[in-house]
C-alpha cells in the first residue's frame, strides 16, 4: 500500500524542482522530504531521485508514479471538498501562493482576519512570482493563488482554473526630490524619454511592462539600476538615482526625498484569486475569496474610478468564471 504523504513529497519534487523548494511548499525539512521519498523507493522498489550536480532528477518511473499522486491527490482533495461542504464551515489546511508586494500590503491582514474568524482554517502562505503561482495551482501545489496582471501581461490561463477579481491596483511615477516632474500635477507617458530608470530585473512583469510602455511611447528606456524589491527601488529613487514606476500596493509611506506623481494615462494591474475548479464548493476557498476582495479597500484608497467595488454577499455569482485566454504579448 503507498503512503499518501510520500507520494505527496514526490509530487512537490516534481512540482518544485528541488527537494528545498518541495519542503518549503510542504512546510517539512529538506531532511523530512528526503526521507519520505528514500521510504517510498523501498515501498515500490525503485529508485526515484538520482543525483545530479548539486541537486537532483526524478527518474522516468517518478515523472510516472509523480503523475499518478496527483491525480490520488486530486480524488482527496474532492472528498475534503464535499465534507467541507457538508459542514459548511471553513477548516482544514488552506496553502495561498501570493506575490511580494500581496503578501506584505495584503495577506498579513487578511490572514489574521480569517484566524479570528475562522479557528479550524489554517492558511498557509507562500510568496510566489505571478507567472509561477497560477501553474503551482493547476498542479495542485498549492489551494489558492493571488496574482496580477497588466494591460500588455494577461495572466496565464492553464485548464481547469477559476477566478475572481479582487481588485486595480494603481502605479505612479516616482521620482527625487527636486526633479523637474516633480512639481507636476501629472506626467505623460510621452514625455519619459530620457530618463534614467530604476526597475524590477528582466524577466519580472514589472520590468517587461515598463520596457513595452516606454517603447510604443517612441522611447528606449536606459535602465541603470536594478532590484527585485520595491521598498529597495523606492530607496534608490530617494538617492536621487533614478526614477521608477511602482504599484501602490504594499509601497507604504515614501520616505523623505521621494515624490509621486501620477501618469496620465495611469498605468493598472489587476489582482486576482485563482483556484482549481469546483473548490470554490469548499468553504475555506470561498471565504477566504470573499475576505481577500471585502479587504481590498481598505488596503488601497486608491482604486481606479471606474471600478466599484460589491457587497461581499455579492461575490459568489463570481466564482464560475474560467480566466481570460492568454494572448501571448
Amino acid at each position: 500500500m503507498l503512503d499518501l504523504q510520500r507520494l505527496r513529497a514526490l509530487h512537490a519534487v516534481s512540482v518544485h524542482g528541488t527537494v528545498g523548494a518541495a519542503a518549503a511548499a510542504l512546510g517539512y525539512t529538506p531532511s523530512a522530504v528526503s526521507q519520505q521519498i528514500a521510504k517510498l523507493e523501498r515501498e515500490t522498489r525503485t529508485v526515484l531521485l538520482e543525483r545530479e550536480g548539486r541537486g537532483v532528477r526524478l527518474t522516468p518511473e517518478a515523472h510516472r508514479l509523480a503523475a499518478t499522486a496527483r491525480e490520488l491527490l486530486a480524488i482527496v482533495e474532492r472528498a475534503e471538498t464535499e465534507l467541507e461542504e457538508r459542514r459548511g464551515v471553513p477548516a482544514g489546511r488552506l496553502s495561498v501562493a501570493a506575490f511580494a508586494s500581496a503578501m506584505r500590503g495584503l495577506m498579513p491582514s487578511v490572514t489574521a482576519g480569517l484566524a479570528h474568524r475562522h479557528p479550524a482554517l489554517d492558511v498557509r502562505l507562500t510568496e510566489v512570482d505571478p507567472d509561477l503561482s497560477v501553474d503551482l495551482v493547476a498542479k495542485g501545489a498549492v489551494d489558492l493563488a493571488v496574482a496580477h496582471d497588466w494591460d500588455i501581461a494577461p495572466l496565464p490561463a492553464p485548464a481547469g482554473l477559476e477566478h475572481a477579481v479582487i481588485g486595480d491596483d494603481l502605479c505612479d511615477l516616482l521620482v527625487p526630490e527636486g526633479h523637474p516632474f516633480a512639481g507636476r500635477t501629472a506626467v505623460r507617458r510621452e514625455d519619459l524619454g530620457g530618463e534614467r530608470w530604476i526597475c524590477q530585473p528582466p524577466g519580472r512583469v514589472c520590468h517587461d511592462w515598463l520596457v513595452r510602455t516606454l517603447r510604443t511611447a517612441g522611447h528606449e528606456p536606459d535602465i541603470v539600476h536594478q532590484a527585485e524589491e520595491n521598498p529597495t527601488l523606492v530607496a534608490l529613487v530617494g538617492a536621487g538615482l533614478g526614477v521608477a514606476l511602482i504599484p501602490r500596493l504594499g509601497r507604504g509611506p515614501l520616505p523623505e526625498g521621494v515624490v509621486e506623481v501620477p501618469l496620465d494615462p495611469m498605468p493598472v494591474r489587476r489582482l486576482y484569486a485563482v483556484w482549481r475548479t469546483g473548490a470554490a464548493r469548499r468553504p475555506a476557498i470561498a471565504e477566504t475569496v470573499r475576505a481577500l476582495r471585502e479587504h481590498w479597500p481598505r488596503v488601497s484608497a486608491h482604486a481606479s474610478p471606474d471600478r466599484r467595488h460589491r457587497s461581499v454577499h455579492e461575490i459568489s455569482c463570481d466564482f464560475p468564471v474560467p480566466l481570460p485566454k492568454h494572448t501571448g504579448t
